[in-house]
């Protein structure tokens, strides 16, 4: 109603205008006759009100559906419509001329993203091959190039990783599956898969979980997290901490792992946006290894898989990093 009186409103002013002024004329031509003018005055006024109402009746669905009245909840609801007079038919048909451009576009991109996933992941698939082949031309060799060698094609693989978790979390659902996890032995082949990482930096791990711990989760994606967030741990440790530690508690409803070290910290101003996917802070100046992507990864996997993550840090003193699942009672 407010939709059609806003523009409606410079017509009934109009009329208004116009009957005054034709009244004034007549006025002034010497017809004094009140009733006449009062009378002219109410048969334009009911002309008016009733053009009005028929404006209001014959394009109440189209008011109805500008002024939000009508709730669309898709916008093939929006584009689709009843409509017979020449104005709400004209939009109508705008409107379905965009919304087709708008599906042809948006079916483009899902082509050009569905063929960009298929690309990525094969060629990771691909750089695997001679990856491994790479640490089989390594294997038993101890001089100290070839550590070099290891350690590098290492960070290649894991970057390959990294490209490869990220190319699936936006079609996640299809790729995970829900199960009971036994924790200490996930945990363990984590820190043997991170060996030389850690021996590297000179970091010994400590694994504070029960022997008969199960989480509900997907071992696969929850392998990559722990993967990230010992990485990290062990490369802002250098230096500062000779040990990891990944600890696993009940607390409540809840389990919880943690991931504690003591590294160089966040600074308090970057412990918020740490999330953030491309967010290195003041740390990621320092090192200049940081991608900005793994914590972002690890918080949108998280938030897939239904587990809580959270992070406390202190400067100096270390950072710890904790996930939360239910209990599976």
């Amino acid at each position: 109603m407010k939709l059609f009186l806003k523009d409606h409103l410079f017509l009934i002013v109009f009329n208004i205008i116009q009957l005054l002024l034709i009244i004034s004329i007549y006025w002034l031509n010497g017809n004094h006759d009140l009733s006449i003018a009062l009378y002219s005055l109410f048969f334009g006024g009911c002309l008016l009100i009733a053009y009005l109402l028929f404006r209001f009746f014959t394009h109440f669905s189209f008011y109805k559906k500008l002024s939000k009245q009508e709730p669309m909840h898709t916008l093939e609801e929006t584009v689709h419509g009843k409509e017979i007079f020449a104005v709400p038919v004209a939009l109508q048909e705008v409107l379905q001329n965009q919304y087709q451009q708008y599906k042809q576009d948006i079916h483009r991109y899902e082509y050009q993203q569905r063929n960009h996933r298929t690309f990525t992941n094969q060629w990771v698939h691909q750089m695997k091959t001679p990856i491994s082949v790479i640490h089989l031309l390594l294997k038993g060799k101890i001089e100290p190039i070839f550590d070099d060698i290891h350690d590098q094609v290492d960070r290649i693989e894991k970057g390959l990783e990294m490209i490869l978790y990220m190319s699936r979390l936006d079609s996640f659902e299809p790729d995970f599956h829900i199960e009971s996890v036994d924790l200490k032995k996930l945990v363990s082949e984590v820190v043997h898969e991170n060996k030389r990482l850690l021996i590297r930096n000179e970091v010994y791990p400590v694994i504070e979980i029960s022997e008969i711990m199960e989480v509900l989760t997907d071992a696969k994606w929850l392998r990559f997290i722990l993967n990230q967030l010992l990485t990290n741990a062990v490369r802002y440790s250098a230096g500062y901490g000779n040990s990891v530690v990944i600890a696993a508690v009940k607390k409540g409803t809840e389990q919880i792992i943690e991931v504690r070290d003591q590294g160089v910290g966040i600074p308090k101003q970057d412990i918020e946006r740490v999330f953030e996917p491309y967010y290195t802070g003041e740390n990621g100046r320092k090192y200049k290894e940081s991608t900005g992507m793994g914590l972002y990864l690890t918080a949108e996997i998280c938030k897939q898989l239904g587990h809580d993550i959270s992070l406390k840090s202190v400067v100096n003193k270390g950072t710890t990093v904790s996930l939360s699942f239910r209990n599976l009672q």
